[in-house]
């Protein structure tokens, strides 16, 4: 699935005030005995400006690193468990059938041997197409529920921001392939100085959602992603 969500890159407010302008005196009226003179104006005070607070987030590692988050991609990954259990099932005959045919005794003939070659690359081309539509199908359906969720989080991200004087927010995410993955070395934001409020974020989404965290439990398994089939024997 190639489709990509629109999320949230950065937020940015600037604010500089500004000193007060002196007064300028007024006008004098000239005086019979001695020329009118015009007073110096008084020189502005410089602007001041405000120094910035800069707030960093992974906002799409905050969304999926909620209770909710979690609650969703585990309920994903429980839902694509039957299909993995498929998936290595297929990879296991695979398997079977060409160590069957690496070790077919010398009197089988080419002809049986070709045929054997033929059925075991059917049987590649179908796990490795059943493997990659449901690795798209696990992806898109990961990306559509944390989608939902950052667009519930942005309302907690803006309270967060503005009840603690930031004055900038941005996106410190990596952007994602087109399974979803995060690219390695890509950042939205390459340098910043700032502070990270990913996790205090998450904390107050957590509180407002009312979805509790999950139970501790084993590791969960692997997105269904088999190794790649090993490759047919040659025809003899």
């Amino acid at each position: 699935m190639n489709s990509k969500f629109v999320l949230v890159s950065a937020f940015a407010a600037g604010m500089i005030a500004t000193a007060g302008m002196a007064q300028t005196a007024g006008p004098q009226a000239p005086s019979a005995s001695a020329p009118a003179t015009a007073p110096a104006p008084a020189a502005p005070a410089p602007p001041q400006a405000i120094a910035a607070r800069i707030a960093l987030i992974e906002l799409e590692a905050a969304a999926a690193a909620t209770n909710e988050g979690q609650k969703a991609v585990a309920d994903i990954q429980k839902k694509y468990e039957p299909q993995g259990v498929k998936l290595q099932a297929l990879k296991s005959e695979i398997d079977s059938l060409t160590k069957q045919l690496q070790n077919a005794p010398a009197t089988m003939s080419d002809e049986e041997k070709a045929s054997r070659a033929r059925t075991i690359d059917t049987k590649q081309k179908q796990l490795q197409r059943d493997a990659d539509d449901t690795q798209n199908a696990y992806a898109g359906e990961a990306q559509e529920a944390i989608g939902k969720i950052i667009q519930k989080l942005g309302p907690v991200v803006v309270k967060y921001v503005q009840e603690n004087g930031f004055t900038m927010l941005l996106d410190n995410s990596a952007p994602l392939d087109s399974t979803g993955q995060p690219l390695q070395g890509g950042l939205r934001v390459l340098w910043a100085p700032g502070t990270d409020i990913s996790q205090a974020v998450v904390d107050a989404y957590n509180v407002v959602s009312g979805v509790p965290a999950q139970a501790p439990s084993a590791p969960a398994a692997a997105r269904p992603r088999p190794a790649a089939p090993k490759p047919a024997a040659p025809k003899q």
